[in-house]
């Protein structure tokens, strides 16, 4: 209910509709109340003395009822599903801001899957059930209490005969409904391994078909399937022994209200009007809760929903800016300090990523990183950006620590290529100004020209108005890293990152992309992540990492006369033996 709680503000914006759908809903029981009480005045008014003027008034009356109900209940049906995508609408945009102020620590911890049920299949369930409470949900318990109410003014003694069943009737629905959440909780948490596998498979269908794996990525699909299938069976099934259970305790209600009833009518104790208007109100009381086997199923449904999405609105993100940002500082350069910096992913601090790293980039350099998979370079570049926030230590920039400067001041001084280029749908032109919409045609050219990619875009059908189709799928994988470079050369930075992103790219126009660089009027400080040695010959400072330290860092004439991993690493892959300069 916590999780309900949390939720269910999202609908304040919105209450007068919902008022408004209750008032209509009241309405609506007030009206089928007084149903029974109508057709007992017609056997006891009209047929039993055979006055015909009491039969037509009180059916003109029913008929004059059942019309306005039925105007009313499309009312309320008007509102509610106004109310709740209305409230489906604003919780979509809630977990979409919240994840777009995640950090990279909380995208670490939620998969594309998981976010997707969130945003689609848990939404819609905590929208069914506002929505069910605005109709079924608050309709079945004034039912219940008017003809409870109702019963008793007809025939007390009666209606005591029937509080047992009412009571066990109430205990079976309290029982499946408890029951029901966990069981809907796991139910969604097969549906994000679904949903994971089914994404991973549809992205990367192409790779899938290079190495033949259809039939492995089948079995995967396959078993998420089917654990989804089974733990869905398991609910319904759950589910399906409520209805027969309800229906058996209503008949056994009608059953004692016919024999009992009968004896009194028989003793003159009770007109025949009264005890068919009784069983109506008793048929109505328990209608009311067969309906709540829908109920219990959407609400137990919606519940678990809630709680998932709780997760997302409740995660706080682990990069948190300062109360009171400083301003960056006024005559900034770029210079970059690393100060004893130590990083642990998930505070796992037995798994350290980075440890005691210190160095110096001084404005315009370029710093060049080498080492292993694993060793460290992403974990070192991305507290740059504040990505991530060292676990101890400081990163500076401009002697400043970034932890006190606002995310977003710091984000308009640094751009980053990452290693997996990421474009979106739209031209061209758009994926190069992504970073500054408002670019003029001839600065998008020549950031294209910098990044070398202006020779291929104007080959392009539409040129820079050619549209780039699904994950760039029509252009090749070198394009579309030059047009990642031209977008981050655009935001005119005074730090550029480049996370091994020019892997696809040939030596010789990586050479240009760099000579670019260096001619531009204020050069930007670079951090260059790279596995080709070619790449960071001509650095000024080349960082060789490993295991998370840095353990050798100069220029290449003097490490290839201290380092011997990168000697090794030169050794590797521009010669055979170990050369001395």
């Amino acid at each position: 209910m916590k999780a309900f709680r949390s939720l269910i503000i999202y609908a304040r914006p919105y209450w007068r509709l919902a008022l408004g759908a209750l008032i209509l809903l009241a309405a609506v029981v007030m009206m089928d109340l007084a149903i029974p009480r109508l057709i007992q005045r017609i056997v006891d008014q009209g047929i039993a003395p055979r006055n015909a003027s009491v039969i037509l008034q009180t059916s003109l009356a029913m008929l004059g009822i059942s019309a306005l109900s039925t105007v009313f209940a499309i009312g309320n049906n008007y509102l509610s599903v106004r109310v709740g995508e209305s409230l489906a609408r604003d919780l979509r945009e809630a977990q979409f801001r919240q994840i777009q102020a995640f950090s990279h620590g909380n995208l670490d911890r939620f998969t594309t899957g998981q976010v997707m049920v969130r945003l689609t299949s848990d939404t819609a369930a905590f929208q069914r059930l506002v929505q069910v409470l605005l109709r079924i949900g608050t309709r079945a318990p004034l039912i219940m209490v008017g003809s409870l109410i109702l019963m008793v003014n007809t025939n007390a003694h009666l209606a005591l005969t029937m509080l047992p069943l009412l009571l066990v009737t109430t205990a079976v629905i309290v029982y499946f409904s408890v029951k029901m959440e966990p069981l809907f909780e796991r139910v969604q948490y097969k549906l994000d391994a679904l949903n994971t596998v089914l994404q991973e498979d549809i992205a990367g269908i192409r790779l899938i078909k290079a190495f033949g794996r259809a039939n492995f990525e089948k079995s995967r699909f396959d078993q998420a399937n089917q654990a989804f299938t089974g733990e869905s069976i398991r609910v319904m099934q759950f589910m399906s022994a409520m209805g027969p259970i309800l229906t058996a305790l209503v008949n056994v209600g009608v059953v004692v209200v016919i024999a009992a009833g009968g004896l009194e009518v028989m003793r003159g104790e009770l007109s025949l009007g009264q005890i068919i208007a009784f069983t109506n109100y008793m048929l109505t009381t328990m209608t009311p809760l067969t309906m709540m086997t829908m109920l219990s199923n959407v609400w137990a449904n919606g519940l678990a929903s809630a709680a998932r999405i709780r997760e997302i609105l409740a995660a706080v993100p682990d990069v948190q800016a300062v109360p009171v940002p400083r301003g960056w500082p006024a005559a900034a350069s770029g210079r970059v300090e690393f100060e004893n910096a130590a990083f642990h992913y998930n505070g796992r601090r037995d798994l350290p990523a980075l440890e005691n790293v210190s160095l110096s980039a001084e404005p315009g350099q370029t710093i060049a990183i080498l080492g292993a998979t694993g060793a460290g370079k992403s974990s070192l570049i991305n507290l740059i950006p504040r990505f991530y926030d060292v676990t101890s230590g400081q990163v500076c920039v401009d002697g400043v620590d970034v932890r006190e400067l606002a995310p977003d001041a710091l984000l308009e001084r640094v751009a980053v290529v990452p290693q997996e280029t990421v474009l979106f749908s739209g031209t061209v032109a758009d994926n190069i100004r992504f970073g500054r919409p408002g670019a003029s045609d001839e600065e998008v050219v020549a950031a294209a020209r910098a990044a070398q990619a202006h020779d291929f875009i104007e080959q392009l059908p539409q040129g820079y108005g050619t549209s780039v189709a699904e994950r760039g799928v029509n252009l090749s994988g070198g394009q579309k890293q030059r047009l990642a470079i031209a977008r981050a050369l655009l935001a005119d930075p005074l730090i550029l990152i480049l996370d091994d992103s020019t892997s696809a790219v040939d030596v010789e126009t990586e050479t240009k992309i760099q000579a670019a660089l260096d001619a531009a009027a204020r050069p930007p400080t670079r951090f260059v992540v790279a596995q080709r040695i070619s790449t960071v010959l001509h650095a000024d400072k080349i960082l060789v990492v490993d295991k998370g330290r840095i353990v050798a860092q100069g220029t290449h004439a003097e490490l290839m006369q201290t380092s011997p991993i990168y000697q090794e690493i030169y050794a590797t892959q521009l010669g055979a033996g170990v050369p001395t300069a």
